[in-house]
């Protein structure tokens, strides 16, 4: 697998602050989410590269073993415990230079290789003991209607058989992915399961469009109001609310409706935007009283 520089991937810098982090992956994931770029098969790669990014970044946990071991930070565990085995073993037998220290940043890739990618024998020659390795990772798709993850809710899912009961954050983003630990293959010689990863597919809704925590909606509006003004009720994800519309109002005009748009991510009670534009509609099969009334505005003018 190619490495990935995730610092690049966002733009910053590895001293990057987590607020600074938060704002690189808003201001990328709006610039390219699929919703802005229909069809754009590069701009989905990106959008996908940022999210995956974010995840790993925005986890204190995750960074660290990521800026420690680079591409094979997901196997700093199991490095770590048979780096500390190994160097218990040469302390008892007299070795002075511990296993961790003699690797060098060169050396970690292809120590990987023969840790996860070889045969299942012994580790470190001699064969004294045999390695653990960890089972194979799953990936699985959930599609998801926009409504389904405006609010917090479980799902019962069923991976080679098991049900596996998982909490679906409301917020998540469509194309993102979660990992649940542990709901992959079995260990290799009691080693630990692999990861299952679930990558959400997330349409945008017949009556909204997402883009990152705003919605936008365009509502239909008659003539009549939209000269003379008046009042009108919309539906939003919260309910319904009522707009009032001034005299004259423009087509295409947009209001936003703050607060009222879809909840962030893991930040409870915090919401992005709703934007409506208003589509003017156009009298049609008019009566010939209605069309005098008409040319009499016209010729007013």
């Amino acid at each position: 697998m190619a490495f990935i520089d995730y610092y690049k991937v966002l733009g910053i810098d590895k001293n990057a602050s987590d607020k600074e982090v938060k704002a690189a992956y808003r201001k990328q994931a709006r610039k390219y989410h699929p919703d802005v770029n229909p069809g754009d098969k590069e701009a989905h790669k990106k959008f996908q590269e940022l999210n995956e990014a974010n995840e790993v970044l925005s986890d204190p946990e995750k960074r660290k073993k990521y800026d420690q071991y680079g591409k094979d930070w997901k196997h700093a565990d199991q490095f770590e415990q048979q780096a500390s085995r190994q160097q218990q073993t040469r302390s008892t037998s007299g070795g002075g230079q511990s296993y961790a220290e003699s690797f060098t940043d060169d050396d970690f890739s292809d120590f990987f290789n023969s840790m996860f990618g070889g045969q299942a024998g012994g580790f470190g020659g001699g064969g004294r003991s045999q390695a653990k390795f960890k089972g194979q990772d799953f990936n699985a798709e959930l599609k998801l209607n926009l409504r389904d993850v405006y609010e917090t809710h479980k799902q019962t899912l069923t991976i080679n058989g098991k049900n596996i009961r998982i909490t679906i954050p409301a917020g998540i983003e469509n194309g993102q992915t979660i990992k649940i630990k542990g709901h992959g293959g079995p260990g290799v010689n009691n080693g630990p399961n692999g990861d299952l990863y679930i990558k959400f597919n997330i349409p945008n809704d017949p009556e909204f469009k997402r883009v990152g925590d705003d919605l936008f909606k365009t509502i239909d509006m008659d003539l009549y109001t939209a000269a003379l003004g008046g009042e009108i009720t919309i539906s939003t994800m919260q309910g319904r609310v009522k707009l009032k519309i001034p005299p004259g109002t423009q087509n295409g005009t947009k209001v936003k409706l703050k607060g009222k748009g879809f909840p962030k991510y893991k930040k409870e009670g915090e919401f992005g935007d709703l934007y409506i534009t208003y589509n003017i509609r156009i009298p049609t099969a008019l009566t010939e009283e209605q069309k005098k009334l008409f040319k009499q505005l016209s010729e007013s003018k």
